[in-house]
């Protein structure tokens, strides 16, 4: 949030930054209106970002003022979207609209805020809210949160490594084209992103056709994808029995979803290479395995993860699933419940005529694991690794460390 004061004693209130995902959010309501006496913490407005639908608190007394910006459309971060003035006189009664289109471009660098008091001559940085995120119940998939911000083309020089540079050129790519990582520095892979990108569709050349925007998390699942490109994946495909498992479930009323989670955790530690993750500087260990779990959500996809997979007992996991689902269903997931797993499960046995798929490796994992329906007793397994960390023959090793986890389920 940024703070700064002046004569007219006016409050900005501003887009607050939503999640690391994103440069736009949408405004979904207003919860007052101009004139409405605001209370510092009041919740005064509801916006809506890739993931979550985030509560925007007044952290100053007085009342709301226009104008306010329009909701259902996408503002950058930043950007004022209405006010709060110290005397109601000042306060406009009737909302009036602002220019909701403008480019992120037009704001300065992603102000992390949610209100800022309006001044001519100065403003002061302050810390970041906290974001809340909502969603909905329904089968799992797949998808990752990543990080990737869009520069727009005509932004002038780019700050790219004399390796990226020479890539582009080499590669007859244009930097201005290609989106920076989320330090906002372009590196070769960012490039090598930019090259394997499609050429862009002329729609001119088919039938008429009606352009549906994409949402704030239809983008965030774009980049998430194409962030996954310079991953050299393979994929190695197992027949697999869940009957046991299922049979464990039913008997202690354990969701399928949350047992084959335990599974692959204590697959993961018996095989920890899968439990790594590739850096330019190595490859990155890490001694706990926190399984995401792929869930379909209006709009978008979501990967809610639990953590210490391995270590804590089944029935917290399962406390901890509950809260999950829960938070899901209300919207409001929150940031760290869906970042930083290790591990990827995504579940499509619930539509029976998928036999099988692939999925792609999120960034932050070595491998994720694809599960179609069953037939004729059996699953068809999808394991999709990366090559920089593990072999096409660990593969093997672990699907077949996993079967016997899952022959043995009564271990769980």
């Amino acid at each position: 949030m940024n703070d700064c004061k002046e004569q007219t004693m006016k409050y900005e209130i501003t887009l607050p930054v939503l999640s690391d995902t994103m440069s736009t959010g949408k405004l979904a309501r207003w919860l007052k209106q101009p004139g409405d006496k605001i209370n510092k913490g009041d919740v005064i407005a509801e916006i809506e970002s890739d993931k979550a639908i985030m509560e925007v608190e007044a952290f100053h007394e007085g009342y709301l003022a226009g104008p306010l910006a329009s909701i259902d459309t996408d503002i950058p971060i930043g950007q004022v979207i209405g006010y709060i003035t110290e005397q109601e006189k000042n306060a406009a009664i009737e909302p009036k609209k602002t220019d909701s289109n403008t480019s992120p471009g037009d704001n300065t660098s992603a102000i992390p805020s949610v209100i800022q008091k309006e001044t001519a001559v100065q403003t002061v940085d302050i810390p970041a809210v906290s974001v809340q995120i909502p969603v909905s119940d329904s089968p799992e998939t797949k998808i990752t949160p990543l990080l990737a911000h869009h520069i727009p083309a005509a932004s002038g020089k780019r700050n790219a490594s004399p390796h990226a540079r020479a890539l582009a050129l080499k590669l007859g790519i244009d930097l201005a084209t290609v989106m920076p990582g989320k330090d906002g520095h372009i590196q070769a892979e960012e490039v090598l992103a930019a090259a394997h990108q499609s050429p862009t569709l002329n729609l001119q050349l088919g039938p008429p056709y009606r352009l549906e925007p994409l949402t704030s998390m239809q983008k965030a699942v774009t980049q998430n994808m194409i962030a996954t490109l310079t991953t050299p994946t393979f994929r190695t495909e197992a027949k697999l029995s869940l009957k046991a498992l299922k049979k464990v479930g039913k008997q202690h009323n354990l969701s399928l979803t949350l047992l084959l989670a335990r599974a692959c955790a204590l697959t993961i530690k018996a095989n920890p290479q899968f439990n790594a993750v590739f850096t330019p500087e190595g490859l990155a260990h890490r001694d706990r395995v926190d399984v995401g779990i792929a869930v379909d959500v209006p709009g978008g996809l979501l990967t809610p993860v639990l953590r210490d997979v391995v270590e804590r007992p089944l029935d917290e996991l399962a406390e901890d699933w509950r809260i999950l689902k829960d938070k899901i269903k209300r919207q409001r997931l929150e940031q760290e419940d869906y970042t930083g797993a290790t591990f990827y499960l995504s579940n499509l046995g619930v539509f029976p005529v998928v036999y099988g798929f692939d999925a792609l490796v999120p960034l932050g994992a070595a491998a994720i694991l694809a599960i179609g329906a069953e037939h004729e007793g059996q699953c068809l397994l999808t394991l999709s690794c990366d090559h920089r960390v593990v072999s096409g023959a660990d593969s093997a090793r672990f699907l077949t460390t996993l079967d016997e986890v899952l022959q043995h389920a009564k271990v769980l």
